[in-house]
């Protein structure tokens, strides 16, 4: 209680000074200085008189949420345990074990390692389930958690105790914390005669050098290098200073890359390439999906404002906002969003409008046209839309509920077990696609269709119906499951490609993942053929 009474005391000098110091200035002042009074006097009763004991941190972390949460979705604050991700997402760095996770049921389980970090090196695997961590219970905890937990000082230890498939006992493993580092240029290589391809996954620190280094590694590989794909889907964003040294290996110094312009006036700046570029006529194609965000757009945007490259794949995410991150105190951090960013041909490609926490898509005609350098019609207000559009990775139910119910990953663990070791990936091919089946039905594989939905919806609607009515509904509803078995092999070289991409990444980890999915993306192929069609590629950066 002594520890409450002190708080409150502080709360109270912190609204005395805010009196002291903003009343004169306005009228809005009084309204900020009155609620935190408010919001003071509340939070001290609800902590003395509530029923239940309370914990004052997570009570007003609450609050804080619920007060940034009601802005936009990029307003956030950060706790002194959520600011390791941070620091990935910004920096590419990070104090820990270098392996990703994901909750699977009770436990958290290992569903990436990076090669050669702490928890490769230790001998963690993939599917590795964590129990406990320096002998406390895991069970029932969160990834968040679960990572607090993990966390640490460069060069402590922490111990794990696992559950290993295919293993009958616990295994307890100690693992030493280090300085883990992220590569945002995981792979870069050639994917047909003359065409490279680069992969960008994150825009942290030196990702524009390294996707220098990548393009002239290319060239001088393949003199005859006649065009290059930029790839960045499921690029969620990161420094934009790393936006504009990125659009800076494709266009020349000094052009103007990105303005960012908000409330106050003293912080809007206008952002242009610094240096000479690495190559400003190669023909390029770069890949976008609706989770390409952030960075992600300004580059894209960039190069189809300039008429530098082409655009394919599905419009991006819509984040056109610029967050500034301050310190708060405790080592807990509030990232704010602060301004808009608008790329050269004017438009602000910010989403207008969103449901629940995701941007709603807006019709073309609602959108305000701006132009391209060349005259071409882009517009604004709703990510960036491709010149080329190709229909998205294929959602189909099937596909949707493999992933979801963790099957594809589950396979793939199994099958780990009984292969030390695969080919190469440009030699290996998964061929024993009846064996999964067998699998996903030994695991009672069902899920549910847009077609069975509506099906089962009306069932319950015409319930007290006559019962020839319900006998047509279930024999309509036993062709449909019948026809659900069927769709694992309509959709095997979709299935085939998930599974091989999942079996890449256990022994080649995140390059070898990309390198294979590489081999059957329907994208990758639609690009390779513009790139070889110079006259195509030509017309589609011309104004019409």
């Amino acid at each position: 209680m002594n520890r409450l009474v002190k708080l409150f005391t502080l709360l109270a000098l912190v609204v005395l000074g805010l009196s002291a110091t903003l009343v004169p200035t306005g009228n809005k002042y009084f309204e900020i200085i009155k609620n935190i009074e408010i919001f003071t006097n509340l939070y001290k009763e609800v902590n003395t008189y509530y029923v239940d004991d309370l914990d004052p941190g997570k009570l007003m972390k609450t609050g804080i949420d619920a007060m940034v949460g009601s802005l936009d979705p990029y307003t956030n604050y950060m706790s002194e345990s959520e600011i390791q991700g941070y620091r990935l997402y910004t920096e590419g760095n990070y104090n820990g074990l270098g392996a990703v996770s994901e909750k699977m049921g009770a436990y958290v389980v290992i569903t990436e390692l990076y090669e050669d970090q702490p928890a490769d090196k230790a001998g963690l695997k993939v599917g590795d389930k964590i129990v406990a961590i320096n002998g406390m219970d895991a069970k029932n905890r969160n990834v968040e958690e679960v990572n607090n937990m993990l966390a640490g000082v460069a060069s402590t230890d922490v111990s794990l105790t696992i559950e290993r498939p295919g293993t009958p006992e616990p295994l307890v493993i100690k693992l030493t914390r280090g300085e883990i580092n992220v590569p945002n240029v995981p792979y870069h290589g050639m994917v047909s005669d003359h065409v490279g391809y680069i992969n960008l996954t994150i825009f942290t620190n030196d990702a524009g050098r390294n996707v220098a280094r990548a393009l002239k590694d290319l060239k001088t590989k393949d003199p005859e290098l006649k065009g290059v794909i930029l790839d960045l889907r499921d690029n969620g964003g990161g420094l934009l200073h790393e936006a504009v040294n990125v659009c800076n290996v494709f266009i020349p110094q000094g052009q103007l890359v990105t303005s960012t312009r908000g409330k106050v006036v003293e912080w809007d700046r206008s952002y242009h390439t610094q240096n000479p570029s690495v190559d400003e006529d190669i023909p390029l194609v770069v890949l976008i999906n609706k989770r390409s965000a952030s960075a992600s757009e300004i580059v894209s945007g960039v190069i189809q404002d300039y008429d530098r490259g082409v655009l394919l794949g599905q419009r991006s995410y819509g984040k056109g906002l610029v967050q500034n991150t301050m310190d708060i105190g405790y080592n807990s951090r509030v990232k704010i969003t602060t301004a808009k960013y608008y790329i050269p041909s004017g438009r602000c490609i910010q989403s207008v409008e969103y449901a629940n926490g995701e941007p709603v898509s807006i019709p073309d005609e609602q959108r305000a046209v701006f132009k391209t350098k060349a005259g071409r019609p882009v517009l604004d207000g709703g990510g960036v839309k491709p010149d080329v559009a190709i229909d998205p990775f294929a959602e189909e139910p099937v596909v949707k509920a493999l992933i979801k119910q963790q099957l594809v990953f589950d396979y793939v663990t199994n099958f780990a077990l009984k292969h030390p070791e695969i080919a190469a990936i440009e030699d290996f091919r998964f061929e024993d696609f009846e064996d999964f089946m067998k699998f996903v039905a030994d695991k009672n594989f069902d899920y549910e269709t847009e077609a069975t939905a509506a099906l089962r919806k009306l069932r319950e609607k015409v319930a007290s119906e006559q019962a020839d009515v319900l006998a047509d509904i279930d024999r309509l509803s036993e062709k449909l499951e019948q026809s659900k078995q069927k769709s694992l092999v309509a959709y095997k070289d979709l299935i085939t490609d998930l599974i091989e991409k999942e079996i890449a990444g256990r022994y080649y980890f995140q390059r070898g993942k990309t390198q294979m999915g590489l081999r059957n993306d329907v994208e990758i192929k639609e690009a390779v053929k513009l790139l070889s069609d110079s006259a195509t590629y030509a017309s589609l950066l011309k104004s019409n």
